[in-house]
């Protein structure tokens, strides 16, 4: 009687870790789901201004995003497989691809934590020489473009304020045709309006946009860390269900090949 009792005690714990590995499946692609488009998100509402950043932290963290998301997509299928065949192998496969892309992401939330916290001496250090070195100069089209649309997106003019740009190798030539600031700190883009750079013309009050730029990419570092991390913390827990759900699997087939 207790040998029957112990093992409907362990259909009932097989059937149970089974259905909430389904359940974790589900929660698994909608994470995956997650990570992959806070990656894409990432790169094609940040990428023009990644020319302007000294390192390539903030990118490599979203293509490893891409990366884990692409994997959940295959190893969410392969785990659903696995669960419904029972099938030992299939398992462990799927147990140590969870571990990987645990990995993966635990990776990305780490240099995006990093990254945040040195985001701004880096900025301080290398943004306004970017921008006065660079803009309009040729071959440095990628980086005019980031600066252009950069200050038109958040309003501002200049790495610090709209003096920045008096240093600059673009406006201290002939090619500049007299302005002082790029067209692009005009409040209203029309040909040559940055020869005249009156508060009533220009973003001179409204701050640098080092500040703005900082903000902006801080805010999306966090979002990247805690995905990351978020998800990565449901793959443990999803590789540990695997786990128990293996060794109940090796158990029952002991005792099947016992029986015989």
């Amino acid at each position: 009687m207790s040998a029957a009792y112990k093992e409907d005690e362990e259909d009932w714990l097989t059937v149970c870790l089974k259905y909430l590995l389904f359940v974790f499946n589900f929660l698994f692609w909608v994470g995956g789901a997650a990570v992959l488009g806070v990656g894409v998100w990432t790169m094609v509402e940040k990428s023009n201004y990644l020319s302007l950043l000294a390192s390539s932290t903030f990118a490599v963290s979203a293509y490893i995003l891409i990366l884990a998301g692409s994997l959940v997509v295959v190893t969410g299928f392969l785990g659903c497989c696995a669960v419904i065949r029972e099938q030992r192998s299939c398992l462990s496969m799927y147990f140590f691809l969870l571990l990987l892309i645990f990995l993966i992401e635990l990776v990305a939330g780490v240099l995006a934590y990093v990254y945040y916290q040195r985001l701004s001496d880096e900025l301080k250090e290398h943004l306004n020489q970017t921008m006065t070195e660079n803009y309009a100069q040729q071959g440095k089209e990628t980086i005019t473009a980031a600066v252009d649309r950069l200050q038109q997106d958040f309003k501002c003019c200049g790495s610090n304020n709209s003096q920045d740009w008096m240093l600059s190798v673009y406006i201290r030539s002939e090619e500049s045709g007299n302005r002082v600031v790029p067209d692009s700190c005009c409040k209203t883009i029309t040909p040559d309006c940055g020869r005249r750079d009156h508060p009533s013309n220009v973003y001179k009050v409204e701050g640098g946009c080092i500040t703005k730029l900082e903000q902006f990419l801080a805010d999306h570092l966090l979002v990247i860390g805690a995905v990351g991390i978020g998800v990565a913390c449901l793959q443990l827990a999803g590789a540990l269900l695997t786990a128990c759900f293996i060794y109940l699997l090796y158990k029952e087939e002991e005792e099947n090949f016992g029986a015989l």
